[in-house]
């Protein structure tokens, strides 16, 4: 036996786990590690199931390409080669990617995507983003400078925390890492702190609250327009830090008085008037709104309400408020303004944002004939078919396409439609750092994990990546992938040497890379960014890859600080309260005021032993209250006359689908969870277990137009016997 110690790469929490293996390299027993100073030793049920899932014997071993109507195992080396054929003929323009959600939660996915972009030479880019928390990096690159510069809220020393469309004892929390969230809300309340949560249903999250409010779907603006109308109507605004466009919001936010705002979200009036004068009086306080606000025709309204109200109490850049975390991987942020809508897609006209273009509109670009069609799509430990809004469409449209490959372990939904299929090494065979995660940690903290196994002569997903990345650039399937490696190792040393910032050993770029350690190129780069980063070694600190490989448990950085000014990058140097892209959109906002509610809604769900649609390939997850049903108040059922199934109808589609009914959900409202239909899946549990895509009934022509983020909350639908 021997035990390894590693990072839970499965959700956002980057909980620290303790992995005894037997001789052949099988996970024996997984733990939470006690000695983790972050997580200190708290784990759930998906990282208790990770051997299960690194050991599926449904992940593919070898590269598969199509012949004919099925699959034959090849090479690697034929496998590239056949990219390369693919691939080469197709122009750039009409080339696509789409990054899912798993790459924020490996090395690989955070090094190599942007190279493989670039080199693609496309501006058709997608990612999961745009069907997740696109508003909150739009709303912050507006207010901060940096789509990047997201504040978290400072949950281990708040007096007050309002949470909106989060369900972080299912989740595990999202752009808010906190590994134990559950015991972290515990602790805030047994401090004689206050928890407030607002969402459509009493999830376990609201059940442990002090109180739990009910809304309407999608409406979530309305109600944080009205709390911040009546810090401005009674005299309770403190803002206390350097901030441009306070008299502007004011006076935008005059038309959404608590009543009309009550009409609008179905919270009453007193309520909002009370939440106000909470926020305001508590010694501190945080606002922290989700996927359920992002996810929702308001979006990035939503969340750019969530930190002006904020900033408005006092609590933005303060201890026990929401606070900006440093990453020890953090570069210096830009300092030209953070803009949109740079280039359009092509078909529909929807804006970029953050270099991507809206997955909604994914479809629309494979199927639009004409200059610049998409011919060609990569995706990236995605699933668009089952994830992406009316996805029944793209699973129509991706076999027109002239040649896809995909870089995934499973043949899956969207996978089967590929003409190769590149699989990834076992999880415990690659190193792990989250890059992206913890720049949202709710505690400064770094760990780096090694592969606790050889690769035994597959490539990693470092170099799968790395090639691709050099068929796309033109250099071909046997191109050398380190030589990407150091292109980028240079390119960064010498940025530091030409900055003249830190302690550098030496200003000459070949010197720094000779002291830079690592097994391969994720490690190097990783090695580089850590001396470079605010705790390095070449900057005033002690921190490299050696030093947190003598910390197998990771290292404590500090509770969060102060950050500003000096972390904004905004053209005037000040928290910009009133970007006139949102002004613009308050239009929008103030028409829906006495618009009339759809009798029934639908919103998603989370489930505590699922993410996405990775993990309905685990039998331990599989089951209990992990279940693909509609939730369904008691009375509704009653009202219509319904069994134990229904008809959802949308402007999308339809499902007939088993009720679940509960009084947990308001009435008007059902909720089914996203990441299902794996109905004739090539995994076998999975399709034991298929379930039924929420995403053949939303909608792909509805978008949050600032960010181009897909609406999922709040989806109008008709529900009838079936």
């Amino acid at each position: 036996m021997e035990t390894v110690h590693r990072t839970c790469p499965l959700c956002e929490a980057v909980c620290g786990l303790k992995i005894t293996l037997d001789d052949a390299g099988r996970v024996a027993e997984v733990r939470g590690d006690r000695e983790d100073p972050f997580s200190k030793g708290f784990i759930c049920p998906k990282g208790a199931s990770l051997g299960h899932l690194d050991e599926d014997p449904d992940r593919l071993e070898a590269p598969l390409v199509r012949d004919g109507g099925g699959w034959r195992e090849v090479s690697w080396e034929e496998a590239f080669a056949a990219v390369e054929r693919g691939l080469s003929p197709i122009p750039g323009p009409s080339r696509a990617i789409y990054l899912g959600n798993p790459n924020a939660h490996t090395m690989a996915g955070s090094l190599y995507g942007a190279p493989l972009v670039r080199a693609l030479g496309t501006r058709n880019v997608f990612s999961a983003s745009t069907a997740d928390q696109m508003p909150k990096h739009v709303s912050c690159g507006l207010m901060f400078g940096h789509p990047l510069s997201i504040p978290v809220p400072d949950l281990d020393r708040t007096d007050y925390l309002l949470m909106l469309g989060a369900n972080p004892l299912e989740s595990n929390g999202s752009l808010c890492t906190a590994p134990d969230f559950p015991g972290r809300l515990k602790a805030l309340r047994g401090r004689g702190g206050r928890f407030v949560v607002v969402d459509p249903r009493r999830t376990r999250t609201a059940s442990l609250a002090d109180e739990h409010v009910f809304i309407r779907p999608g409406t979530d603006a309305y109600l944080l327009a009205g709390i911040a109308h009546t810090l401005f109507a009674e005299d309770l605004v403190t803002v206390t830090v350097p901030a441009a466009g306070l008299a502007e919001v004011a006076g935008a936010l005059a038309d959404f008085p608590p009543a009309a705002c009550a009409q609008a979200c179905g919270v009453d009036a007193e309520v909002i008037v009370r939440l106000a004068r909470e926020l305001a009086s508590a010694p501190t306080a945080a606002v922290y709104g989700r996927i359920g606000t992002c996810t929702a025709e308001f979006g990035t309204l939503a969340q750019w309400l969530v930190d002006v109200i904020n900033v408005l109490t006092g609590n933005l850049d303060r201890p026990g408020g929401v606070m900006f975390p440093r990453p020890a991987t953090e570069r210096p942020g830009r300092r030209r303004p953070y803009r949109t809508g740079r280039w359009h897609s092509r078909v529909r006209g929807l804006p970029e944002a953050n270099g991507e273009l809206p997955v909604a509109t994914l479809a629309d670009e494979i199927e639009g004939s004409g200059e610049g069609q998409v011919r060609a799509l990569i995706t990236v430990a995605g699933n668009p078919v089952l994830s992406a809004p009316n996805g029944t469409r793209l699973d129509r449209v991706l076999p027109g396409l002239e040649f896809m490959v995909s870089v995934d372990p499973y043949l899956n939904e969207t996978t089967r439609h590929a003409d190769v299929i590149l699989p990834p090494p076992r999880i415990l065979q690659s190193g792990h750092f989250d890059f992206a995660l913890l720049g949202f940690a709710v505690r400064n903290y770094a760990r780096y994990s090694p592969a606790a196994l050889p690769l035994d002569g597959r490539p990693s997903e470092a170099e799968i990546l790395a090639r691709l990345a050099m068929i796309a650039s033109g250099q071909g399937a046997d191109a050398e992938p380190a030589l990407l490696d150091e292109l980028i190792l240079d390119q960064m040393l010498r940025a530091a040497a030409d900055s003249g910032a830190g302690t550098l050993p030496s200003h000459d770029p070949a010197e720094l890379r000779g002291l830079l350690d690592g097994a391969n190129g994720p490690e190097l780069r990783l090695d580089a960014m850590l001396r470079l980063g605010p705790y390095g070694e070449w900057n005033g600190g002690n921190l490299s890859l050696p030093e947190l490989l003598r910390h197998p448990h990771g290292l404590d950085l500090g509770p969060l600080e102060p950050r500003l000014p000096g972390l904004l990058s905004t053209a005037s140097g000040l928290v910009e309260l009133a970007p006139a892209a949102v002004l613009d959109d308050l239009v929008r906002l103030r028409a829906g005021l006495g618009r009339r509610a759809p009798e029934f809604v639908l919103i998603g769900r989370r489930h505590l032993r699922s993410n996405n649609s990775w993990l309905h390939n685990v039998g331990p997850l599989v089951g209990g209250s992990n279940r693909c049903t509609l939730q369904i108040n008691p009375a509704d059922v009653t009202r219509l006359g319904l069994g134990d199934k229904a008809v959802v109808r949308s402007a999308a589609g339809e499902l007939a689908v088993p009720l679940e009914p509960t009084d947990s959900i308001m009435p008007g409202v059902v909720s089914l969870p996203h990441g299902w239909g794996h109905d004739g899946s090539a995994q076998a549990v999975a399709a034991r277990n298929a379930g039924f895509s929420v995403n053949a009934l939303t909608d792909e022509t509805v978008v949050d137009p600032l960010s181009g983020n897909a609406v999922f909350n709040g989806v109008p639908v008709v529900i009838v016997c079936p």
